[in-house]
C-alpha cells in the first residue's frame, strides 16, 4: 500500500470479484463483513469452508503466477468450527476468535484449520493435513489443535512458523514482523453457527463495584423477544424486526418500566428458548413474544405477555388488520401491555406515545427497509438505505425519524470512506440531523442522532453532543446506547469518573451488550488508572469482535503501564495484521480524545508499550 496504494487496491478488488467472492458463493458461504484487507465468512459446513479456502488459494496462486515481488497480494486463511452468535449483521463468540487467531498463524498462501474442523473434514476431502500440535491462543481458554492443509506438499513455503505459544515451546515473546516479499491479507472462515450468549450479572457485577452510587428503583422489567416472521418470505424479515424494535422503543419511553434493549433480546432471534431461562439471563420479570404475517395489504399479529416465574400468560391476542391500520394496531398492543402491568404514565409520556413516527404506512414500510439495510454497514447497503430514507421523506416531509436515520447513513458514508465528497456528506448529515430535531423534539432518536454526529471527529462539538445525549436519555430512560454514547463522550472530554455509572446503567438495560460496551468500560478503567481491569474489559470486547481494531491501542498502553512489553508487542502485532499503522504519531493523530491530560496519559502508555514515535 505504501508503494502503490491505487494499484494494490485494484489488484485486491480484482481478486475479490474474479476469484474470492465467486468461490464463496459457489460453496454457499456468507460474507459477514470485510475488515481492511480481511474478510469474515460464514459457511453451512466445515467441508464447504475448507474446500472453498483451498480452491481460493490454488486459483489465486495460478492466476498471479506471473506477478513478482510486491506486485503479489497473498492471503492467509484460518478455518474454525465453533460457537457464534448473530447480532446486528455481525458474528461474535469464541468460534470467530479462534478463526482469527488461526488465520494470524497461517503462512501466506496457506490454509490452517482447527482440530474440530479436521474431525469433520478428514476422509471427506481429497486433501492431506499436517498436525502442527496444540497451541495456547491469546484470549482462548483451552489449547487448540491446529492442522495445516497441504496445498502443495513439495513446497517449502508451507513449513509452520515457530510459535512461542505452542505447548512445550520456549515461551519467548513473539517478534513482530511481516514477510518482506509478499503482501499478506487474511480470510477468516467460521462454519456451522451455534447460539452463544452470556448471562447477565446483576449490580454485584464488574461495573457496580466501581460506581459510587447505583440507582435502585423497583420497576416492572420486561423483554420483548423478536416477533417471528410467519410470512414464508425472508424478504419480510425487515417488517417483523421493525415491528419488534418499534414496540421496544415505545415501551422504553416509559419511566416506570425497565425495558431490555434490542441488542440483548435479538440474540434469541430464530430460536425457541425457554422463557424462564430468557428471564434469568436478561434479569426481567415479564417477557413478550409473538409472530407476524404480512401478505400484500393484510397483516396478522399475535402477541402474548408472560410472567416468567410462573409461565402464566397474563395477556394474549391476535390481530387481523389491513396494512393501513398498522399504527392503530401498534397502539393497541402497547396500551394492553401497559394496562396489564399497571404502569402509570406521566402526562408527557402519554403525549409522546400518542404521536406515531408517521401517519403514512408506505413511508413507514420504506423506513423499516432502510433501517434494516443501514445495519449491514456496507457501501452498497448504505447507498440503498439513503435512497429508501429519501423516498420515505418524499411521502412524508415531516417524518423526523427518517431524517435522523438518513443523517446516520450520511455519517457512516463519511466514517467508512465510502464517498469522496466528504465535506458535502458531513453537511448533509448535520442538516438531516438538525432537521429531525426541528421536526420532533420529543423523539429520543433524533437527539441521539444529532449528538452522535457532533461526537464524531469530523464535527467534534462536545458540548452539543453531551447536551443532546442527555436529552435523549431524559426522553427515553431505557435508551441503553445513549448511556454508552454519553459515557464515551465524557471519557473523550476527560471525565472517566462520570462514565462509570452511565456504563452500569447501560449494561443493566442491555445485559448481553455488544463489544463496544466493554470497550468503553475498558477506556474508563484505563483513565482511572485501573490497568489490569481495563485489560479484562478490552479482552472481553475482543472475545466478541476479534477483528475490531479499537481495543489494541489501549491494550498496548495498558501493558506499557503494567510493564508487560511482551503483551504490548503482541497487541501491536495484532493491530498490524488488521492493516493498521502502529506508531505513536499515527495513533495520536487519529485519536478522538480531546482532553489534553488524557491525551498525554494515552501517549505515554503507548511509549511505555514500546511503540516507535513515527
Amino acid at each position: 500500500m505504501g508503494a502503490d496504494e491505487v494499484g494494490t487496491l485494484d489488484v485486491m478488488r480484482a481478486q475479490r470479484s474474479e476469484v474470492i467472492d465467486p468461490k464463496i458463493t459457489q460453496h454457499d458461504g456468507h460474507i459477514v463483513k470485510t475488515t481492511g484487507d480481511g474478510v469474515l465468512v460464514e459457511f453451512p459446513s466445515a467441508v464447504s469452508a475448507v474446500q472453498c479456502a483451498v480452491e481460493i488459494q490454488r486459483e489465486l496462486a495460478e492466476r498471479d503466477a506471473d506477478l513478482v515481488g510486491d506486485q503479489r497480494v497473498i492471503y492467509r486463511i484460518g478455518v474454525n468450527l465453533g460457537d457464534v452468535i448473530h447480532e446486528d449483521g455481525d458474528l461474535f463468540g469464541d468460534g470467530v476468535n479462534v478463526a482469527a487467531r488461526i488465520e494470524a498463524m497461517a503462512e501466506p498462501g496457506g490454509v490452517y484449520i482447527s482440530g474440530t474442523v479436521h474431525e469433520h473434514v478428514s476422509g471427506k476431502c481429497d486433501l492431506n493435513f499436517t498436525d502442527l500440535g496444540e497451541y495456547e491462543l491469546k484470549n482462548i481458554a483451552n489449547p487448540v489443535q491446529i492442522f495445516r492443509v497441504e496445498l502443495d506438499p513439495a513446497s517449502e513455503s508451507y513449513k509452520p512458523r515457530a510459535n512461542p505459544n505452542r505447548l512445550g515451546g520456549s515461551g519467548a515473546a513473539r517478534k513482530r514482523h511481516l514477510p518482506k516479499i509478499i503482501i499478506a491479507a487474511s480470510l477468516l472462515a467460521v462454519a456451522v453457527p451455534v447460539a452463544y450468549y452470556r448471562p447477565w450479572m446483576p449490580v454485584t457485577g464488574p461495573v457496580a463495584d466501581e460506581v459510587t452510587t447505583v440507582e435502585e428503583v423497583e420497576k416492572p422489567s420486561i423483554a420483548i423477544l423478536p416477533f417471528v416472521n410467519m410470512s414464508g418470505d425472508e424478504e419480510q424479515e425487515y417488517f417483523a424486526d421493525g415491528m419488534t424494535e418499534d414496540l421496544i422503543t415505545d415501551l422504553s419511553k416509559i419511566s416506570g418500566l425497565i425495558v431490555i434493549s434490542r441488542t440483548s433480546t435479538f440474540a434469541y432471534k430464530g430460536k425457541s428458548p425457554d422463557i424462564r431461562e430468557v428471564a434469568q439471563h436478561l434479569g426481567v420479570r415479564y417477557v413478550v413474544e409473538g409472530s407476524i404475517r404480512k401478505i400484500g395489504e393484510k397483516i396478522r399479529l399475535t402477541a402474548q405477555l408472560i410472567e416468567a416465574d410462573t409461565g402464566e400468560h397474563l395477556w394474549a391476542e391476535r390481530y387481523d388488520r389491513d396494512f393501513s391500520d398498522i399504527f392503530s394496531m401498534q397502539d393497541e398492543v402497547r396500551e394492553k401491555i401497559i394496562s396489564v402491568l399497571a404502569v402509570k404514565l406521566t402526562s408527557d409520556e402519554e403525549t409522546r406515545l400518542a404521536r406515531p413516527l408517521t401517519n403514512n404506512p408506505e413511508a413507514y414500510d420504506l423506513y423499516l427497509r432502510g433501517t434494516r439495510l443501514e445495519g449491514f454497514f456496507s457501501k452498497d447497503s448504505n447507498v440503498e438505505s439513503i435512497t429508501l430514507f429519501k423516498q420515505a421523506i418524499d411521502l412524508d416531509s415531516d417524518f423526523a425519524a427518517a431524517y435522523a436515520r438518513l443523517a446516520q447513513a450520511y455519517s457512516y458514508a463519511v466514517e467508512n470512506n465510502w464517498v469522496e465528497e466528504r465535506e458535502k456528506y458531513i453537511k448533509l448529515a448535520l442538516d438531516a440531523a438538525n432537521k429531525a430535531v426541528e421536526l420532533d423534539r420529543e423523539l429520543p432518536y433524533t437527539h441521539w442522532s444529532l449528538a452522535r454526529i457532533h461526537n464524531r471527529i469530523f464535527a467534534s462539538d462536545i458540548e452539543k453532543a453531551i447536551a443532546h445525549f442527555e436529552i435523549s436519555i431524559d426522553l427515553n430512560p431505557n435508551y441503553a446506547d445513549s448511556y454508552i454514547s454519553l459515557a464515551t463522550t465524557q471519557i473523550f472530554d476527560g471525565h472517566a469518573e462520570k462514565a462509570l455509572p452511565l456504563i452500569e446503567k447501560g449494561m443493566r438495560i442491555n445485559p448481553q451488550p455488544p463489544f463496544f460496551y466493554h470497550q468503553v468500560l475498558g477506556m474508563a478503567r484505563f483513565f482511572l488508572g485501573n490497568y489490569e481491569t481495563a485489560v479484562q474489559s478490552f479482552d472481553q470486547a475482543l472475545d466478541q469482535s476479534p477483528t475490531a481494531s479499537f481495543m489494541q491501542p489501549f491494550l498496548i498502553a495498558c501493558y506499557g503501564y503494567l510493564d508487560q512489553p511482551g503483551d504490548a508487542e503482541w497487541a501491536a502485532m495484532e493491530y498490524e495484521t488488521l492493516g493498521r499503522t502502529v506508531t505513536i504519531k499515527t495513533l495520536m493523530d487519529t485519536s478522538s480524545l480531546r482532553d489534553p491530560v488524557y491525551r498525554k496519559v494515552f501517549e505515554e502508555g503507548l511509549r511505555k508499550g514500546g511503540l516507535p514515535e513515527e
